[in-house]
């Protein structure tokens, strides 16, 4: 298969590494000017759970995306979500054959917005349950365990040649199904992004920590009891999320088996040890960081549907306060959103 990959992140490096070294013919495309000609020059170095590799990749800076003239027969958008319209434009727009197809290769919500501009007859959605981490241009990391990989979908929850297709090429990369509900296990994967990513940026914990330290892991089931409710109001079975049934997120913050809620997810938090939230890379980094596509969109969705989210707006409100590249990660920041959880 032929891929193009519109952002070579942490997770599209991991993803079009692993493909390449399969026998795929993968492009990384990138905006990062120093990490492209790491990648020409040195090749892709990965390290962490996948095993030490550098691989020989073929990486194209922005500008050379218009000397590309052989069609993808897949384009994986892998961008952070502000960047949508215009990567999934470069993709569909100039770099997919006419039968292939745009993957929504992201976190957030995004597929819409994606379907907007390529078409929704053209467009497929990936879920992403792997983890990797990316400090310095050519070296991307993986850091989940491998039990868990992609679920491909199509909008309308057909099982379809092309998703297996997809689902099939992916499975060199980590364990691929297909989806016949893949809004319920977007929003599954949006209350995970909702819970882990905004306390670890704000306090500089890991995947791991975020599960485990007992103000942060309560913080967490209250975030996530409101992402299923906007989730439920809006229509859509949530898929379970680190393995437990939604309504027992719902349940836990109602009075009904907090602590056994909590048990589960620090339970098997150890298979994320070394891992860092994207966010908290993307605070690091001192670049912006996509609250508002995550809180910020269930906090809007939750408007619309008359769902209270008090604890996913306080912590936008928070991220608000601090400008690009001025926050600094530490335990103190959680002390406000702790306050309004029991």
């Amino acid at each position: 298969m032929r891929i193009g990959i519109v952002g070579a992140g942490a997770i599209g490096c991991v993803v079009g590494g692993l493909l390449t070294r399969a026998g795929h013919d993968v492009t990384l495309i990138d905006q990062w000017p120093e990490h492209v000609e790491t990648l020409k020059r040195q090749g892709l170095r990965l390290s962490g759970t996948c095993g030490d590799h550098v691989i020989p990749v073929t990486a194209r800076h922005l500008h050379e995306v218009q000397r590309i003239t052989k069609p993808f027969d897949a384009v994986f958008v892998a961008v952070k979500s502000y960047d949508t319209e215009w990567a999934t434009a470069l993709g569909a727009a100039h770099l997919v054959r006419p039968q292939g197809v745009v993957v929504d290769f992201q976190n957030g919500i995004n597929d819409d917005r994606v379907a907007a501009v390529a078409g929704r007859e053209r467009t497929l959605g990936c879920v992403i349950l792997i983890a990797a981490g990316m400090y310095e241009p050519g070296h991307a990391m993986r850091t989940d365990a491998g039990s868990s990989g992609f679920k491909i979908g199509e909008h309308d929850g057909r099982a379809t040649p092309r998703a297996r297709a997809l689902a099939d090429a992916l499975s060199v990369v980590a364990p691929t199904t297909v989806t016949t509900n893949l809004w319920g296990e977007r929003w599954s994967k949006l209350a995970i992004n909702c819970m882990a990513n905004p306390i670890a940026g704000l306090s500089g914990f890991g995947t791991a920590e975020v599960r485990v330290e007992p103000g942060p892991r309560r913080l967490a089931v209250y975030l996530g009891a409101e992402v299923i409710r906007v989730g439920r109001a809006r229509g859509f079975e949530i898929e379970p999320i680190w393995g437990i049934a939604a309504q027992r997120f719902v349940d836990a913050v109602a009075g009904r088996g907090l602590d056994e809620v909590e048990a589960d997810i620090s339970r098997d938090a150890k298979s994320r040890s070394g891992g860092r939230p994207s966010l908290l890379q993307d605070v690091m980094r001192g670049r912006r960081t996509e609250i508002e596509y995550l809180n910020g969109y269930v906090v809007s969705e939750g408007r619309k549907m008359a769902v209270p989210t008090p604890i996913n707006e306080a912590v936008v409100d928070l991220y608000r306060r601090y400008g690009v590249g001025a926050l600094e990660p530490d335990p103190r920041n959680l002390e406000p959103l702790l306050k309004l959880v029991p």
